[in-house]
Order: C-alpha cells, then sequence, then structure tokens
C-alpha cells in the first residue's frame, strides 16, 4: 500500500483567526486532502507552547494548545453566546502574542457563561485524564508566581512534600484551576469532533512527540522522581546534540533528562500513559529524536554551549518491548534522522519501526547516500525536507553551481526544469510505503516560509502561515494527479 501525506502544522492553516484552528480551517483541509487522494495530515506537536512559542517546549506533554481551539465552533457547541472578533488582515505569519491574546479573552468569557453547566463533564474528563488537575493547578500557580524557576522553593516541591501555604494559595486560585481544567475539556470536545471529521473523509491524522519536556514543566512539577533534577526540580544535566558540520558549538536545547533508571523501576507507566494519550488523538506518531532511546547527549546544567556533553547509553530495546506489550497496535514512525551508530541501528531494527528519509539530504552526489531517491526502501516515510530544514526552494536558492549540477543529476533534471516540481516527483516516485510533502513545497516557496531554524530562539520560527486561496483548484488537481501517477491516490 501506497499512500501520500502533507505536512504542515495547524497555526499554519488560513482562517479567520490569528492563527489556524482546530475547527472549520481545518475541515477544509481535510476536505482538500480527501478530494486529492492524500490520506495523510501530519502536524508538529499540539500541546500549549512555551518560551518563543516553540511546539517542542510545552509546559505540559498531555495538554492541548489552546490558541488552536476554535471560536466559532465553541459557539456551535453552546459554549459561546456570541464573540465579535476583530477582523484579521491576511499575514503571511502567525502574530502569537496577539492571537494568544484575543483567544483568551474569548475563552474567558466562554468559561464564565459555560462552566456551570459542564460541571459533571469537567469532573468525569478530570477523572479520566489524571494529567488534567495537576496541570490546571500548576498553570493556575504560573499565572500567580510566573515562570517556574520563579516559583518558592515550597511550591516547587509541593507535589512530593505538600505545604500548607501551597495548599492555602491554591484553594484562593480555584477559579482559575477551574478555568484551566475547562479549557482543556474544551479542546479535548473540539479534537474529538475534528477525528471524527477526518475519518469520515479517510483521512489519517499523524502526530508528533517531542521525546523531552521543558524545564520546569507540568510533567516535572508532577513527576520529578522521573527526571535528572535536584530537590527544587532544576535541572542537573540537559539535552541537546554535540557538535557537527551544522554548528560548531552543537544544540543546547536545556531540557531536564530522563532518569530512565526511576522510569524502568515505575514500569515506564509514564511513558505508556503518554503514548496512550496520543494513540487517542491520532493515527499514526512521530517520536521526534528517536536517536536518543539509544543513546542521548548528556550536557552539564548551566553550560553555555553543547560542546562540554557526554554521549550515555540507554536501553532503548527495553523500553520498547514494554511499549509494544502494552500497546500492540501503536503505529509508531522513528524520527532517526541524526548520528545513526550501530546502537540506534540495533534498536531500529528490533523495533521494526519506519524510519524518514530526506531526499534533500540525498542531493550530494554520493551514490551510497541512504537519503538518494532510489535508495529509499519501502518501509519508510519519505519526504522533501521538514519542518526543521529549508524549503526546497530557499535550500535551491542557496547552492552554488556545482552543488546545483549534483542535484539536478541525482533528480535526473535538466536545467530548465522546476527544481521543486522534480524532487516533489522524486518523493513521491521512490519505493517509500509513505511519502509526505511539506505545504511550503508545493506551493515552492521560499525560506521565508521556513518553519524552523534548530538551535535558534525567536526570529520567524514557527510563524509560517498560508495565505487566503492557497487551498487553490489548481493546486488540488496537480496533488491529485500526482497521487494517481506514481500509485497513491487514496480512494
Amino acid at each position: 500500500m501506497r499512500d501520500s501525506g502533507l505536512l504542515l502544522h495547524i497555526t499554519s492553516l488560513a482562517g479567520p483567526e490569528r492563527s489556524g484552528t482546530i475547527g472549520r480551517p481545518a475541515r477544509e483541509l481535510i476536505d482538500f486532502l480527501s478530494a486529492g487522494g492524500t490520506k495523510i495530515w501530519q502536524m508538529l506537536p499540539i500541546g500549549p507552547v512555551g518560551y518563543g512559542n516553540s511546539p517542542y517546549q510545552s509546559p505540559s506533554t498531555f495538554a492541548g494548545n489552546p490558541l488552536l481551539i476554535d471560536i466559532a465552533d465553541l459557539k456551535e457547541l453552546g459554549l459561546l453566546s456570541h464573540w465579535d472578533a476583530p477582523a484579521v488582515q491576511p499575514d503571511k505569519r502567525v502574530d502569537f502574542s496577539a492571537a494568544q491574546q484575543e483567544k483568551q479573552q474569548a475563552l474567558r468569557r466562554s468559561f464564565e457563561e459555560s462552566f456551570s453547566s459542564v460541571q459533571k463533564d469537567l469532573e468525569r474528563f478530570s477523572e479520566e485524564n489524571p494529567w488534567a488537575l495537576p496541570y490546571a493547578r500548576y498553570m493556575a500557580l504560573s499565572g500567580h508566581y510566573g515562570w517556574f524557576d520563579k516559583w518558592p522553593t515550597a511550591a516547587k516541591r509541593h507535589m512530593k512534600t505538600p505545604d500548607a501555604e501551597t495548599e492555602k494559595l491554591l484553594n484562593t486560585l480555584s477559579d482559575e484551576i477551574h478555568y484551566h481544567l475547562y479549557v482543556q475539556y474544551v479542546f479535548d470536545l473540539e479534537w474529538k469532533r475534528l477525528r471524527a471529521y477526518a475519518a469520515q473523509k479517510n483521512v489519517q491524522l499523524f502526530g508528533d512527540i517531542p521525546i523531552y519536556v521543558a524545564p520546569g514543566s507540568a510533567d516535572v512539577w508532577q513527576h520529578p522522581e522521573l527526571f535528572q533534577v535536584d530537590r527544587d526540580l532544576n535541572p542537573k544535566r540537559v539535552a541537546g546534540v554535540p557538535p557537527d558540520c551544522f554548528s560548531e558549538d552543537g544544540q543546547l536545547w536545556g531540557n531536564p533528562l530522563y532518569s530512565w533508571l526511576s522510569m524502568w523501576f515505575h514500569g515506564y507507566q509514564w511513558w505508556i500513559d503518554r503514548l496512550n494519550s496520543m494513540k487517542d488523538r491520532f493515527d499514526l506518531i512521530r517520536i521526534d529524536h528517536f536517536i536518543g532511546f539509544a543513546n542521548y547527549y548528556s550536557i552539564p546544567a548551566g553550560a553555555k554551549t553543547a560542546k562540554n556533553g557526554k554521549w550515555v547509553k540507554n536501553n532503548g530495546i527495553l523500553f520498547f518491548d514494554r511499549v509494544k506489550k502494552k500497546i500492540p497496535d501503536l503505529n509508531i514512525i522513528a524520527e532517526d534522522l541524526g548520528l545513526i551508530n550501530d546502537r540506534v541501528k540495533k534498536m531500529i531494527a528490533h523495533c521494526g519501526y519506519p524510519g524518514m528519509k530526506l531526499v534533500m539530504f540525498g542531493l550530494d552526489g554520493d551514490e551510497n547516500n541512504g537519503n538518494r531517491p532510489e535508495n529509499i526502501p519501502e518501509h519508510c516515510v519519505a519526504y522533501t525536507g521538514t519542518h526543521d530544514n529549508d524549503t526546497v526552494a530557499g535550500w535551491w536558492a542557496l547552492q552554488d553551481s556545482e552543488a546545483r549540477k549534483k542535484a539536478l543529476d541525482v533528480l535526473r533534471l535538466r536545467p530548465e526544469d522546476d527544481f521543486c516540481d522534480g524532487i516533489v516527483r522524486a518523493v513521491l516516485s521512490c519505493k517509500a510505503e509513505r511519502a509526505v510533502i511539506p505545504m511550503q513545497d508545493y506551493l515552492a516557496l521560499d525560506n521565508d516560509a521556513r518553519m524552523n531554524h534548530p538551535g535558534t530562539v525567536g526570529g520567524i520560527n514557527w510563524q509560517y502561515r498560508m495565505m487566503p486561496g492557497d487551498l487553490s483548484d489548481p493546486l488540488l488537481k496537480r496533488i491529485s494527479l500526482l497521487n494517481r501517477e506514481y500509485g497513491r491516490f487514496s480512494k
């Protein structure tokens, strides 16, 4: 079976709000995909965003991002009587600050109007999702104290060493706790609506799970014993990747590392719960930085760069054997990009999960390059590139004549051929079971539309947004013809 997919984050959808949502804009994309025979919609993590608006730095690995809630859907569900949103001038970038401020105003009004009518539903939601109430309490304390590093010691330790003063404060913050619980309940309602609509249209939702959690997140606050943190929940060692040809300092991510011995002692239950939560929301799940389950890069907390880190071995085979026993029907895609050593290869072979191939990485002229189109195996997901790379048009613009000649030779293109179209065709025509194209590459957009520059914070990261009219009839016809031509059309 050969399928095709589209990579596009929800915030990048065009629509009437200041950011894409899981309401009508998402359903319109699903209609577009279904009509064009595209079976898979891949997106980035859907959790609340943290500093820099990165979906990979979330205050919770279980919660949904309030920004993705659709205001019109709130009204349709009877949870908001009216909302006169200001007219939004279409822009090719998301203004996260304005979008979050506007969305919070709408959600606050919805909470005031509807909380009393859904209290029993909220109690049931909280019972079914044990993470929800601790997350709501965490968010209430964050609203009171600010960033986690500003919290008093007693509040940081409260989940494991209850403190009377903190508990008293939480009692006074009960309305705020109920608000954050209500927002997650609403997100769950809207998400289930979206998932059902996608299933009706024969479109699979493909989610993304970051391997790590953010510093001072609700997950660390609730389960400090599972992380390499001190008594005040400050990281002892943090995550990243070592220096390479792309970065002489490496990448200092700053996420607290897991205590894998403690994870094992607790039966990996936190991870099992996390993966079950993802399974409830998605048909396919990409695990980011999959190599970290075989060996992870450990950097001393407080380091300025990633230069002085060290590799630490991890027993990923033991972990995934447990996952397969507990969740046998989980559809995992391994993000196996990066430093692939023998330990990683052994783990991937043992697990049997399909990995990823990026044709943009296979254009160097090396006939043995595993990302070269004719070398891509059947059991994988093939891409032009991902959210962490240049767009195809952006990459092409940066290459010198020698690199361009090699790329054209690999793709069997002439200098006058459309390079973006050529690489898209190379991905769709390769042997891979699944082939996924970022929307920016279908639209042949330059690096102004690039989603992320790894190792950087701020700038235009995460801000790309489609323009109204990008989901055009000519694009639909083109994608439909490509899917049919390469045997990937999903009926």
